[in-house]
This record gives structure tokens, sequence and C-alpha cells, in this order.
């Protein structure tokens, strides 16, 4: 890969996900699209996850890895390695799931079509821990239908997206002190200066088991949720009636039992039942 042949720096950071991190890995080396970098940040795993993607690195020169000497979190992580990003947009990717081959250049060719465009996803496929998918996860489609769920919902599906990084460099990269929920608070800061999109196709699988971040740490991130949609009042976007509604549902659900929010997740975000 020449030097100025990257286009897209994919980044993916890995806590222990030393299980899947094979299928994640060879899921974008494998992508219909030449001209990125991958850049894996590891945050301090105790598990094989550094041999295995250290192995990788070694065979295929397009793969930066990076170790954090102590586990930092999610945000620092991005930052750490978006810093270091050659590419002119920055792809993000999880550890513990797999993107189809054409995930990239389908994502890429529609934020480069529109200088407007601050962030482009897609849809999810939901799947267990052997990848079969039990349902599909659908995302707003236009700049508008985005702004309007933002009191009801992340507009994106962080796994999926391509963000410009002039955008980034623009408004802030991810803050920090969000221990969760630092994606939902990069696009209410995005969304002041640039459009939203997502493309309505299933191109990544996300996967759910019992040490997802979902499901150890679900009521931490309704809580740093409820604090980025009462940031987003304040930087002026339209919650509405229905916004409001469910900002008071997510509060109540930090007093629920966990099995009870996960169906209650499950069932919302299903394609039958999108907002």
């Amino acid at each position: 890969m020449k030097k100025n042949s990257v286009q897209v720096s994919v980044v993916m950071p890995n806590y222990n996900a030393g299980k899947y991190i094979s299928e994640a890995i060879e899921s974008v080396l494998n992508q219909d699209f030449d001209n990125f970098e991958f850049i894996i940040v590891d945050d301090g795993s105790t598990d094989e996850s550094r041999e295995i993607i250290g192995s990788y690195a070694r065979q295929d020169n397009r793969i930066i890895f990076l170790q954090n000497p102590k586990n930092l979190g999610i945000a620092p992580s991005l930052n750490r390695a978006i810093k270091i990003a050659k590419g002119e947009y920055i792809a993000r990717m999880d550890s513990d799931d797999k993107a189809h081959k054409d995930w990239l250049k389908t994502v890429y060719t529609k934020i480069i079509s529109d200088s407007r465009l601050g962030v482009c996803g897609t849809n999810l496929n939901i799947v267990d821990t052997d990848g079969k998918i039990k349902y599909l996860k659908e995302y707003p489609r236009t700049n508008q239908e985005c702004r309007n769920t933002i009191g009801m919902r992340n507009p994106f599906a962080h796994n999926s997206v391509i963000i410009r990084k002039e955008v980034l460099e623009k408004v802030g990269y991810y803050d920090n002190d969000m221990l969760f929920a630092e994606d939902f608070d990069l696009w209410i800061r995005i969304g002041q200066y640039y459009t939203f999109y997502n493309i309505q196709e299933f191109l990544i699988n996300y996967r759910i088991y019992e040490k997802n971040s979902i499901c150890i740490h679900q009521k931490e991130m309704i809580r740093s949720t409820l604090r980025v949609r009462k940031k987003a009042i304040k930087l002026g976007y339209k919650i509405g009636i229905f916004g409001r509604v469910f900002y008071f549902g997510t509060w109540c659900a930090q007093f629920m039992p966990s099995k009870w929010v996960l169906g209650i997740f499950n069932f919302i975000y299903t394609k039958k039942n999108t907002f």
C-alpha cells in the first residue's frame, strides 16, 4: 500500500475480544476497497487478543497495532488512533463484530458525494455468539430523520460509520470523560455544522452476548445517554413530545431489572418496530 493511497483509516479498539477478533480483523482486510489503513488499539487486554492482533499485523502492512499500557476506555483509545490516522476519513469497527465485504466502499462512496455530510452509517444485523441473525436494526435515513430521533435514540450505529477527519478537527475528538455514549455525544456536536445520513443496507453484523458492553454496563449506558440528551436540548436540538416521553422512559429504565431493559430495547429496535 502506497503512503499517499490512504483515503480511509479504519480504527478498531479492542478489550478482551479474543474469541471474535480474528473474524472482525479478516472482515476488514477482505473489503472490496483498497485505499485504507487499519489501526487497531488494544486497550489493556488480559486474554489472547494481543497475540492474535500481533500475528495479523506481522502478515499485513495495512495494520498499525497500538497497545495501551492499561485499560483506558473506548474514547481515549479511539482518539489515540485518530490522531495518527493518515486517511481523510475515519471508519469505525468493533473487535467483536463483522463487516460485510462492501461496507467501506458503500459508505465511502456516499460520504464523498456530499461535502456537507459529516457522518454516514448503515443498518445492522444483530447476531448471536454463533453469528446467526436474531433480528435487524434500522436507523433513520435522512439528515432530518436523524435529527428527529435524537430525543429517542442514537441516530447511528457507531460500528458502521465513516466520519470526515476534518469534522473531528473542527468539533473536537471523542470526549475522554464519557465512559459510555461517547459516540452519541460526538454526533450532537457534529450536527451543529454538518449533516447526517444512514444507508439503508445491513452491512455490519453486531454481536450481542453476555460480555458485550451493552449487557455488562447497561445502567451506566442509560445514565450517559440521559446526559447526552440533556446536552442536545441545550445545544438547540428539538426533542418534541415523543422525545420527552422517551426521555422519561429512559430515566425510569435505570431502576428496572436489566433483563427487562434489554427486552424492551430489542423489541423497540427490531426492523418491524423502528421509530
